[in-house]
């Protein structure tokens, strides 16, 4: 069944929310992790940069099939708000569990709809990746309590960024191949001066 012009106008739409929701991040996680090292929370820092190289992927992604499918992309920055690290974090779960729970599984239905390969696998990609950071948001949050300071985010640690798409991991050499895209494990290790230094 042909695609109408309709559905493929809604993908479009579809992809330029996707790119301006990434965009935003990358700007709102690095002003994030900034506060994040001013308050002694380095590992929580090197999780914000880890996440906005995340997004960056995401929104390359986003761009290359726009250009493909109807010319060039841009958005408006918004104006970042930063608050205190533990209320930066509640904001971060929000919007990545309002990514993996409602946009993306939304827009890789109408993806599929369209028959469009790409736009499906970039959802899924970024879907997998905004789920880890909402787990590894979530915890960091749980460990900001006084019992917990001398856990991961008081310390500057790596985190591992899928270069294809986005995956990113607190472990090393998980796995041989990025069990989303199958990329080398090799590749993650690019990302490693993530990591930010205390002193």
């Amino acid at each position: 069944m042909p695609v109408v012009g309709s559905e493929i106008e809604l993908l479009l739409e579809n992809l330029r929310t996707a790119y301006l929701s990434e965009s935003n991040a990358i700007s709102r996680y690095s002003e994030f992790a900034v506060q994040a090292d001013e308050e002694g929370w380095y590992g929580v820092g090197c999780l914000f940069r880890a996440a906005a190289i995340a997004e960056r992927i995401h929104a390359s992604n986003y761009a290359r099939i726009f250009r493909e499918l109807g010319g060039p992309i841009s958005c408006m920055q918004l104006r970042v708000e930063t608050g205190m690290t533990r209320e930066n974090l509640s904001t971060a779960l929000a919007e990545e569990l309002f990514e993996a729970e409602i946009m993306y599984p939304s827009f890789i239905e109408q993806a599929q709809e369209c028959n469009d390969v790409a736009a499906v696998r970039a959802f899924n990609w970024a879907l997998e990746a905004e789920k880890t950071h909402a787990r590894l948001f979530s915890e960091a949050l749980s460990r900001m309590e006084p019992d917990q300071e001398e856990s991961w985010i008081k310390m500057p640690r790596y985190f591992y960024v899928c270069p294809v798409c986005g995956n990113t991991s607190e472990h090393e050499n998980e796995t041989e191949l990025c069990q989303v895209c199958n990329c080398s494990w090799k590749r993650f290790g690019a990302m490693k001066e993530l990591s930010v230094n205390a002193d």
